[in-house]
């Protein structure tokens, strides 16, 4: 996007290089300034002769700034205009460009192809037969032409430009982010060359990481730009509250409750200020479950109907229907009337919605970085300042309250996190995970792309030369016997490798294309038209009645064969109980926790309740001398304090495990269940003095370490290192341990 500010074009150096049809489409469209993204990236991009990272917060215009340059380049030659893939996270996502770069390559000739699971099988045709301009697709659609089109890939890309990565931080340190630097390794490879990366990326902590992650073996060659902030405003408040009971004298009747009878007395007065302080503009809230998008989504639609008001609450998740997903984005964007969208993570990517008010969050947001995420939708206008209203509920103290109540630890968490949002820090991705779930799907796929591999071959494009360089040429071979074992991988008398009587099955099912795990889900139609589906691990019975996409259902039948719930609109009902869990907190965050707790100065975003229960906490941590102790006696429990994040946390707890001793992490500390101080401060020293912190050996009886989709595929001993080099800081906790019994 682009300013009207009176600048001329003229001035600019980067408008000057652009098509001569793409500038007339710039002043067809009335702006008339470049912004500061889009002004760098001109000709950093133009010759498509580099990698290039473009960062800039929500609704910087990045978009434009990739496409403008690129375009121009294209148009150099008209008689072979080339192809440009755009890579994106969210079919939503692909849609939403697919309308925007229309508009624009209308005028220029230059044809733009969606490519997903939605898109008609015609229009995939049309590009088949002729490969040229702007195609847009998921990493798993990609992964699909590998696996079914193997032999017509290299003729499909022969004439590929360039390769655009949208939402390039959404990538970084997930499975589906090992699988797309596989894929982008695997497309160099097909066409034999190197092609122009460009990645698309809200600011991040440390933008090597960013480069490291698009170019593995080349991060310092990537050129990083950088867009200037707006120094815009930001206005914040943090709403308090004490929990209370739910508002209904007795035991409600769940045969026929309203919500107002199953929710805490407090949730409501939290629904009651949102509907007071956001009716009549655009806003979006953020709760941090699906279940409480649900819960609030109905509460603020029964409001309107109370005040015979149109409705401008919409519920917005992954599990709702893309037919109900959209009406909750064109509510947001066509300016008809006001809407407010209670939604989760699936608005929080660039989805093009207009400009909202505020963003609400209740409950501490899931990390610094998405909390900035959310808040680059407020206040794009130009004079307008960005609005947070935070909201966080507090249960009430009670002679047997724990350690995270007395401190308040919700509350203190969101103070702790918007503090470091205002300092300008937020969490760098994590990187560095084995991701062997995802090399035995990319093992699979490439044997399906060619027919057949050596495993010599495998090694080098996947391992070797690809992306998966952390694994040892010993555990790569163990990998494959075992894959052998599980009868994914057959070899013949050649020695060559194809798929075994399993693997075969699972790579033609389409859920082979995606490297996350999806659990298997019931769809829930009302007359023929599908709502959204709820996880078969929650499965829901014939006359229950349901609240969905913040409206309210009575279940009228189940088919579990099919898997097909199906619903008529009700009355009464109540959310069901959807996955899905909170994110990992930085040792960071913990720190600064620890700061706001230990400082005696008010915070100026609080409210007086929250100040109240802020000052609470901090009384808590003046009489337990917290600022000192870290190891305390509560009843049967030694408590652990670490002030840590979660990975280091999880390590510690996995380690005092092997110690011979249970503990959970629980914040910023750790319950050591059934043990006196002095044994945890032994089993402390154990830890401290072991010279080699081995998964195999420290991981030995942990349970449950399947946790990615073809983790049950690991031998077990790659199923430990795998695991711990995602989810466990062991090096980190070790250090704490070390840090503590010198303290003691």
């Amino acid at each position: 996007m682009m300013t009207n500010s009176p600048a001329s074009s003229s001035d600019s150096q980067g408008f000057q290089l652009l098509d001569e049809r793409i500038q007339r489409w710039i002043w067809g469209e009335g702006w008339t300034t470049l912004r500061d993204a889009q002004e760098k990236a001109i000709p950093a991009l133009i010759d498509a002769d580099r990698d290039v990272i473009v960062a800039a917060a929500t609704a910087a215009g990045k978009t434009e700034a990739a496409f403008f340059p690129i375009l121009t380049h294209m148009l150099r030659q008209e008689h072979d205009i080339g192809t440009v893939l755009y890579i994106g996270p969210l079919k939503a996502l692909i849609n939403d460009q697919w309308s925007r770069l229309s508009e624009l390559c209308e005028s220029l000739d230059i044809p733009v192809v969606a490519w997903h699971g939605d898109v008609a099988a015609s229009k995939k045709q049309r590009f088949i037969k002729d490969p040229s301009g702007i195609l847009l697709i998921t990493p798993e659609s990609l992964e699909a032409l590998f696996v079914r089109r193997g032999s017509a890939m290299p003729g499909l890309m022969s004439r590929l430009r360039y390769i655009v990565i949208d939402e390039l931080h959404a990538f970084i340190g997930s499975e589906r982010g090992k699988q797309l630097q596989s894929l982008l390794h695997r497309l160099e490879r097909t066409v034999g060359r190197k092609l122009p990366l460009v990645g698309l990326s809200a600011t991040l902590g440390d933008m090597g990481l960013a480069a490291s992650f698009l170019r593995p073996d080349g991060a310092s060659a990537v050129e990083l730009i950088v867009a200037k902030s707006g120094g815009q405003e930001l206005k914040v408040l943090i709403k308090g509250y004490v929990e209370k009971p739910p508002r209904a004298e007795g035991e409600p009747d769940l045969n026929d409750p309203t919500m107002e009878d199953l929710v805490q007395g407090s949730t409501l007065e939290v629904a009651q200020h949102l509907y007071a302080a956001l009716r009549g503009s655009n806003n979006l809230v953020f709760p941090n479950s699906r279940r409480q998008v649900e819960i609030y989504a109905d509460l603020l639609r029964r409001n309107c109907e109370r005040n015979n008001a149109p409705n401008e609450f919409w519920a917005h998740h992954g599990s709702l229907s893309k037919e109900f997903r959209e009406e909750t984005e064109r509510a947001l964007k066509d300016g008809v009337r006001a809407a407010t969208a209670i939604c989760t993570t699936t608005l929080e990517l660039g989805i093009d919605i207009g400009t909202v008010k505020s963003v609400c969050q209740i409950g501490s947001p899931p990390s610094v970085a998405s909390l900035r995420q959310r808040l680059g939708r407020s206040g794009r206008r130009k004079g307008e300042p960005a609005i947070l209203r935070g909201y966080c509920i507090e249960p009430e103290l009670g002679p047997k309250s724990g350690l995270s109540d007395c401190l308040r630890e919700g509350l203190v968490q969101s103070v702790a996190m918007v503090r470091l949002l205002i300092n300008g820090w937020f969490e760098p991705p994590r990187v560095g995970g084995l991701h062997l779930s995802t090399l035995v799907q990319q093992l699979l796929s490439i044997v399906a792309e060619q027919g057949g591999a050596t495993a010599s071959e495998l090694w080098a494009c996947l391992v070797k030369d690809g992306a998966f360089s952390s694994c040892s040429r010993d555990d790569f071979v163990s990998l494959l016997r075992h894959l052998g074992d599980k009868l994914l991988v057959s070899q013949d008398s050649s020695g060559l490798l194809l798929h075994g009587e399993l693997g075969e099955k699972l790579v033609n099912h389409y859920d082979f294309y995606a490297a996350f795990a999806s659990d298997d889900e019931f769809r829930i139609v009302c007359e023929g038209r599908t709502l959204g589906s709820l996880p078969v691990s929650h499965p829901l019975l014939p006359n229950q009645r349901i609240i969905f996409g913040g409206r309210r259902w009575r279940v009228i039948d189940v088919n579990s064969e099919q898997k097909v719930i199906v619903v008529a609109p009700d009355k009464g009902g109540a959310p069901p109980a959807f996955d899905g869990g909170t994110g990992m907190v930085h040792d960071i965050v913990r720190q600064e926790m620890r700061q706001v707790l230990s400082e005696t100065n008010p915070v100026p975003f609080l409210d007086a309740t929250a100040s109240t229960l802020l000052t609470e906490a901090r009384h808590y941590y003046r009489r337990a001398d917290l600022d000192s102790n870290w190891l305390i006696k509560n009843g049967n429990e030694a408590i652990l304090l670490t002030w840590r994040g979660d990975w280091v946390n999880d390590g510690l707890a996995i380690l005092l495990a092997s110690a011979g001793l249970n503990a959970t992490n629980e914040g910023v500390a750790l319950a050591v269940s059934g043990v006196s101080t002095d044994r945890v401060i032994d089993a402390l020293t154990d830890i401290a003095e072991r010279p080699h912190l081995d998964p195999q050996s420290v991981l030995a009886d942990a349970k449950n370490l399947v946790r990615e989709k073809w983790d049950w595929a690991l031998p077990e001993t790659l199923l430990r290192k795998s695991f711990a080099s995602l989810h466990l800081d062991l090096t980190g906790a070790q250090l704490l341990a070390r840090k503590l019994v010198a303290q003691s």
